[in-house]
């Protein structure tokens, strides 16, 4: 062997057998870890469906067992096993442990394969090579054979006995090897999401499951295809009927290439609340689209843009619309076939043929021309609906342009934002921002605080309600970009049109609590939760990280003159009602006075950091996320448009928050 450093003719090596795929797993099925596993049984599962897609047979069986072990059953015409006369060697061989060897070549010269998933003779014999055994049975001509394998390698003999009953069929059984894949138990939802997917661009074939860990069994039938499945997706919520369509041609994708067949289904529909986009190619989940992806964007793009100018809906110098304003409104499947496919790689995640993007994009121009001119009333929504959406997104990015240059350059924070005072500490860990409530509220703050690290930021005012303002108001508000700039974490945007305008950071935090401070009055009441609501809606993170608190402050100030030569005054804080009682219960009242708390701004710098500023005596509630759903509920309720909804709250529950109001 040569040194380490050298490299020369024997550097060069090669794997061989079983190694090609145990030793480079990713190759073949994209992976080492849980989603190589996934695609090493689709590659089982799809030479079964291919065989019911023929015709030969109309069910496939397939069984999860709690060690990750795998078992397909189907009742086609059985996997040839025996001596191949052609080739000099059985055909076991050459299917579970050869790669490129199998029976789909052939395809566009009518084969024994019109349309089919498996493709490069690759699949079988991956799979048997990464798994820790593999099993197969097959019955047909009247013969029941069986092989084993272990680890890539034939654990047994072909055994073949006589078979009397008239069924055909494989039945092969398997477990991945944890040795090639990170991960080989494939969890029962991921095989639902496959079989299910399956079930619905093959019509005629009935899907069984059945899971011997939980003894459950789940059956799937979509004997409408993907005509149903659209359906379900609308879930009833669209604003139009779903439309499907097919159709069939042939092409090449270069002038010197072979022809090759073609068929296409189409199904959609409108749908506001949903969308969903699907491709399908000989069975395969196209997850990364490719020719089909391309054919409906021009296509979509195209007809209904040509719609909007036949309507005039288009107002003066607009801009032409672009996919994305049709698929926030569009729920679409396509399910395509073909003779001759190229697959991006052995994953078939997506295809790029070259004629079968032109069919499509010519077929699905061509029937959306039909379903405009014959649902002419649907089309109009259809129509102002994408103007809708795109007028949106317009605005949308309008907004995100203008929150950048709202937010950007929070470096010199402190000469650019009014009235903020910093602390001297750049620890993180350590620095705690203070939102009081005015000027006033600042002023004792700020002498009460350790400038080390409480920094103060005084709101001025009422903010804007933020549940019930759109962005654009939002970031309008001088006091809210102020704000945020401050914290500098960035936003967090929930609209579909601005999911990508989301520009936060939690790491850009620049604080370890963030304590919103004001007076204990309905107004100090009503300014803490329009900023709660702020941070809720602009960043929710902060309030599931158990960044926000709330700092308490005195509802009394109890001031006791003992009696005695040596006695000195003291001066106790009740924060309610209740602790009101118990320290006059224990003191001479005669001898104390009893003042309702000031605002803050009145309060003494040291009263304020005795009681809402020192962190061995204050009081911070911290506003936990566990109830997050009724806390979006109580914020809509109180701020949003439910105007029925408040007025009935304040009618059966209003009587129970009088006290907060100061009526004397």
């Amino acid at each position: 062997m040569p040194k380490k450093d050298e490299y020369g003719n024997e550097s060069i090596s090669m794997l061989k057998g079983a190694d090609r795929v145990r030793l480079r797993p990713a190759v073949i099925f994209g992976s080492d870890n849980l989603e190589g596993c996934i695609h090493s049984f689709f590659e089982i599962l799809s030479n079964s469906i291919d065989e019911a897609r023929e015709g030969y047979g109309d069910r496939i069986n397939i069984t999860r067992f709690p060690d990750g072990t795998i078992e397909v059953e189907d009742f086609g015409r059985g996997i040839p096993l025996d001596y191949n006369v052609k080739e000099q060697r059985y055909n076991w061989e050459l299917v579970y442990c050869e790669l490129y060897a199998g029976g789909k070549y052939n395809n566009n010269a009518s084969g024994d394969y019109e349309y089919s998933l498996g493709l490069n003779g690759l699949g079988a014999c991956a799979t048997q090579y990464a798994s820790e055994f593999f099993d197969v049975t097959v019955m047909r001509d009247k013969t029941k054979y069986h092989i084993s394998f272990k680890k890539g390698e034939a654990a047994t003999e072909l055994i073949s006995e006589p078979y009397k009953f008239r069924r055909t069929g494989t039945i092969q059984r398997w477990k991945p090897d944890s040795e090639v894949f990170t991960e080989t138990v494939i969890p029962l939802e991921t095989f639902q999401e496959i079989i299910k997917r399956q079930s619905v661009i093959n019509s005629g074939i009935e899907f069984v499951l059945k899971d011997s860990e939980s003894g459950q069994e789940f059956s799937y039938s979509y004997p409408e295809g993907i005509r149903a499945y659209v359906d379900e997706l609308s879930d009833m919520k669209g604003f139009t009927d779903s439309f499907f369509f097919t159709g069939e041609g042939k092409g090449r994708d270069k002038a010197d290439r072979d022809e090759y067949k073609v068929k296409a289904e189409v199904a959609f529909c409108f749908n506001n609340e949903n969308n969903y986009l699907e491709y399908f190619h000989n069975s395969s989940f196209l997850e990364y689209g490719g020719s089909p992806d391309k054919a409906v964007k021009s296509a979509f793009v195209s007809e209904v843009d040509r719609q909007i100018k036949l309507r005039d809906k288009y107002k003066a110098n607009e801009s032409k619309i672009v996919f994305q304003d049709v698929a926030d409104s569009l729920i679409l499947v396509t399910n395509t076939f073909s003779t001759q496919t190229s697959y991006e790689n052995q994953t078939k995640k997506a295809i790029n043929n070259k004629f079968i993007q032109e069919y499509m994009t010519s077929l699905i121009r061509d029937n959306l021309e039909v379903w405009f001119t014959e649902f002419k009333e649907a089309g109009d929504k259809v129509v102002d609906q994408i103007l809708v959406n795109k007028r949106s997104r317009e605005n949308a990015e309008k907004t995100r342009i203008n929150i950048k240059k709202k937010l950007m350059g929070t470096l010199d924070i402190n000469n650019r934002i009014k009235k903020f005072v910093d602390c001297r500490t750049r620890d993180v860990d350590r620095r705690e921002l203070y939102i009081v409530e005015g000027d006033s509220a600042l002023g004792s703050v700020k002498l009460g605080r350790d400038a080390e690290f409480q920094a103060v930021m005084p709101v001025r005012g009422k903010i804007l309600n933020c549940l019930k303002a759109d962005y654009n108001a939002i970031f309008n508000s001088e006091i809210i970009t102020d704000l945020l700039k401050v914290l500098g974490c960035g936003v967090e945007i929930s609209n579909k049109h601005n999911k990508d305008l989301s520009a936060f950071n939690l790491e850009n935090l620049r604080w370890n609590k963030i304590i919103i401070c004001t007076d204990a009055d309905v107004d100090g009441f009503q300014i803490r939760t329009l900023i709660l609501a702020m941070i809720y809606r602009l960043t929710p993170t902060l309030i599931e990280k158990g960044f926000v608190y709330i700092a308490e402050s005195p509802l009394f100030e109890i001031t006791y003159r003992p009696k005695g030569k040596n006695a000195q005054e003291q001066t106790l804080f009740a924060f309610n009602e209740k602790e009101k009682t118990e320290i006059l219960a224990g003191i001479d009242q005669k001898l104390c006075s009893i003042q309702r708390s000031k605002g803050l701004g009145e309060n003494e710098p040291e009263m304020m950091w005795q009681t809402t500023m020192n962190p061995k005596s204050r009081r911070l509630i911290k506003v936990c996320p566990e109830e997050a759903r009724k806390t979006s509920e109580i914020f809509e309720l109180l701020l949003g448009d439910n105007l029925q909804g408040r007025k009935l709250h304040i009618e059966q529950d209003g009587h129970l928050y009088l006290d907060m109001l100061d009526i004397g």
